[in-house]
């Protein structure tokens, strides 16, 4: 972090909200993440694959993309439910809900995002061929 975020000092330009960056790279990677879901459920790891994206250390799931390799936004990393329900991120007694709400991983993504204020799962749609 810049010494002038901390203090303030550039407030009068709004800064960019970092999932803009996210979109981007989600598309750039978009069919190989597919490929890896699909590995995931064919392997019977899980039937619910989830991807971390993140800009900092992250210790959950296994990294496929660097950022500092690819030149890109975010780090990706592949995982499942079942590591997230291990791991106390997604609580046992919720797990139900998630999968309930959970949608088609042969057309969405679904992308835990972590970024400072927190973090979300979102689904986003892989690109059409």
């Amino acid at each position: 972090m810049n010494p002038e975020e901390l203090l303030n000092e550039n407030s009068e330009r709004p800064k960019q909200s970092p999932l803009i960056s996210l979109e981007t790279d989600l598309k750039l990677f978009s069919e190989s993440m597919r490929e890896v879901a699909v590995e995931i459920m064919v392997e019977g790891l899980s039937r619910y694959p989830i991807f971390v994206a993140h800009q900092h250390e992250v210790k959950l799931g296994e990294e496929i993309f660097n950022k500092e390799e690819l030149n890109t936004e975010w780090n990706i990393n592949a995982s499942t439910l079942e590591e997230f329900v291990e791991r106390g991120v997604i609580k046992k007694e919720l797990k139900q809900r998630f999968i309930d709400s959970f949608k088609n991983p042969h057309e969405f993504m679904c992308v835990f995002a972590i970024v400072p204020e927190g973090a979300n799962f979102v689904f986003f749609p892989y690109s059409k061929e």
